[in-house]
């Protein structure tokens, strides 16, 4: 397998995609068998892939938004990237669920309809980039659902599409297609396994709770009482400030730890409504143990080391590529220091093309790995030359 990739800060979309496009076929010598692209809210996406499209007409193209994008070599917000990969070692097919808010499991089952259903015998892993528009909720559905319909013969990595933290509309693209309350897959099929890592670097800073009242997104009560007065008694008890009215600068240092029995699925809270329930990035299940989770810039920074250590493990030989998934809370939370995280990966792949971006949260499915849909964890994903 051959990889390149490619990035722009180019405000005209059009002129991205064709830029984009252009690039990654000049760097491979030929088009390439899929192309994934992570571009920012502000571009005019149907643009963009439409240019794509003129570019490379038979080529699987895949793609999000993203709320952050990142190269070996740059990063930034505002920027569109792509990553182009080929080979004759690998075979490349591209689906959509819709309808993920009404009903996740049928999405799911949508998107595994389009999948090869025995792949020819030269190639045996099984794997697919899966996006969504985490908007539209039930994110973690899909992915439980997703690895009952595959059996298990599946690895899944990838994430839900961003708006820079906004949280107003995120997009999914599939060929010249822009969708949202969907989500896409990249079908690949190789003769090579690909590396999955997962990591995150948040540990227990409270006593556990038990979520005994939640609607979706909503926490509506720990133990009982208003889900907010256990954030209140944890600011109180760590010194910290919280302010009902602005806490996303509490909360983004001070997150949801789902107990799973052998470790913590993290969901990022985002606000708190008139009734004390707090509104988060993903559901929490009714009836779990949670904590209250905090983290450091070095935690952060191992963990992303850690998942890369992990894939590269699981690959056990020399990578084409990367893609990299991180929170855009992660982002948030770290601000420039968000740099030194990037900075790792950029020097340990100093060699492999690598991109990414921030998402509104991360996919992975993978044996011997942290499965299903995460909040503020790295996720890495390594390609086999």
């Amino acid at each position: 397998m051959k990889a390149s990739v490619v990035s722009t800060d180019s405000g005209d979309s059009a002129t991205a995609g064709k830029y984009l496009a252009a690039e990654v076929r000049k760097s491979l010598g030929k088009s390439p068998g899929a192309l994934v692209v992570f571009a920012a809210p502000q571009h005019d996406h149907q643009a963009m892939l439409g240019a794509i499209r003129k570019e490379l007409p038979h080529t699987v193209v895949v793609g999000a938004s993203s709320a952050g994008e990142f190269t070996n070599v740059t990063r930034g917000q505002g920027l569109a990237c792509a990553m182009g990969l080929v080979g004759d070692d690998v075979v490349f097919s591209s689906s959509v669920g819709r309808n993920l808010a009404v009903n996740a499991a049928a999405a799911a089952q949508e998107i595994v309809s389009r999948f090869s259903p025995s792949p020819p015998g030269r190639f045996p892993f099984r794997a697919a980039l899966v996006l969504a528009d985490a908007l539209a909720g039930h994110a973690d559905i899909l992915v439980d659902q997703l690895t009952l319909a595959t059996a298990g013969q599946y690895q899944f990595f990838g994430g839900g599409a961003g708006d820079n933290a906004q949280f107003q509309k995120t997009t999914v693209f599939s060929g010249e297609e822009v969708l949202s309350d969907a989500a896409v897959a990249l079908e690949i099929l190789s003769s090579k396994p690909l590396g999955v890592g997962v990591s995150h670097g948040w540990s227990p800073a409270s006593r556990a709770y038990r979520v005994t009242a939640c609607d979706g997104m909503r926490v509506i009560s720990l133990d009982g009482f208003p889900a907010i007065e256990a954030f209140e008694e944890h600011a109180e008890e760590t010194g910290q400030n919280l302010d009902r009215k602005e806490p996303l600068p509490f909360f983004l240092h001070n997150i949801i730890g789902v107990d799973t029995g052998a470790a913590h699925r993290l969901r990022v809270p985002l606000a708190v409504d008139a009734e004390g329930a707090v509104v988060c990035a993903a559901e929490v299940p009714i009836g779990s143990a949670v904590r209250i989770m905090r983290t450091s810039t070095e935690s952060a920074v191992s963990a992303a080391k850690e998942a890369a250590n992990a894939a590269l493990a699981a690959l056990g030989g020399r990578p084409a590529a990367a893609l990299f998934f991180d929170c855009v809370a992660t982002r948030m939370r770290m601000g420039d220091e968000f740099g030194s995280e990037l900075s790792g990966l950029q020097t340990k792949f100093s060699d492999v093309p690598l991109t990414g971006c921030n998402t509104h949260g991360q996919i992975a499915r993978a044996e011997g790995q942290f499965s299903g849909f995460h909040n503020c964890t790295a996720v890495v994903c390594v390609f086999p030359e």
